[in-house]
């Protein structure tokens, strides 16, 4: 069910411009972080959780620059997401918070307790955190997601969309034409052509082989929070081989596995997300 909360969504401004998030519930702080993908946002991501998750916390659904809702900024996306929780946090005065992160916002989520491991008391992430192990590079999602940010048209996303899900009835005409309207959108196409695009792709391929730094994923032994990884057994976006190494690596990890369920655990998993979660959070 799609829960309209009338009155949560919020903006405030930051020195990098306006974040706008959606907030409700009383309790301790969580922080619900997006994916990347065509036409995503926070509130698309997590308006089905957010009544069950109010009821113990204080929820706030940040949405990143560059996606069609917060201001733009100058930058990689990934980057620019994970500075802006660190300026939502301080903007609304939250020390510590428990984060949720989706995909990218998971990758954010390990990169802002790794960097700022005071800020982030607990992490659950869903699906992307880690590298692919036995599965294809790029993978099926993310070969359909350059597809589209290279030339798009409202067959790609759908063919997107049902590759995100373990049941294709789970993509309504509602999800489908609210993806299609921000998609259209010139800023939320640049964020994707950004991080997906053939040419972008490519040159970030070229940067991680050039460059001396290690990956995110091989320092995630410095994530000192209590971190719950959940995924869908059936994800064509970020294959279920990638948990394994974040698994090892970071000290205080558990790992959970939904079956017959995709890329949006918090969506298709609904209920067993939930309690998973709630347990893990309130442990």
């Amino acid at each position: 069910m799609d829960v309209t909360y009338e009155g949560t969504k919020r903006e405030i401004a930051t020195g990098k411009g306006v974040l706008r998030y959606h907030e409700a519930g009383q309790g301790p702080p969580l922080l619900l972080l997006h994916g990347s993908g065509i036409g995503v946002s926070g509130w698309r991501n997590y308006r089905g959780n957010l009544d069950v998750f109010a009821e113990h916390f204080h929820c706030y659904v940040l949405e990143f620059p560059g996606f069609g809702v917060s201001d733009p900024v100058d930058g990689h996306p990934v980057l620019t997401a994970g500075s802006s929780v660190i300026r939502f946090m301080d903007a609304v005065g939250i020390e510590s918070a428990a984060i949720i992160g989706n995909s990218m916002g998971g990758v954010v989520g390990v990169n802002v307790a790794m960097k700022h491991p005071e800020r982030v008391s607990k992490l659950v992430t869903i699906g992307g955190v880690g590298p692919n192990i036995f599965s294809q590079n790029p993978s099926e999602g993310t070969r359909l997601l350059q597809e589209f940010a290279d030339a798009p048209s409202r067959e790609k996303l759908v063919r997107w969309l049902e590759c995100m899900v373990y049941d294709r009835a789970t993509i309504t005409e509602q999800r489908i034409e609210e993806r299609w309207e921000t998609a259209r959108d010139p800023e939320s196409h640049r964020t994707l052509a950004a991080m997906y695009g053939s040419v972008a792709f490519e040159a970030q391929q070229k940067a991680m082989a050039d460059s001396v730094a290690p990956p995110y994923w091989s320092m995630m032994g410095k994530v000192a929070c209590p971190t719950l990884l959940t995924w869908g057994r059936d994800d064509r976006q970020c294959p279920p081989d990638m948990p394994m190494i974040p698994l090892r690596l970071i000290p205080n990890a558990e790992l959970h596995i939904f079956p017959k369920c995709g890329h949006w655990a918090m969506i298709e998993a609904k209920q067993a997300f939930e309690r998973v979660t709630l347990e893990f959070l309130l442990r």
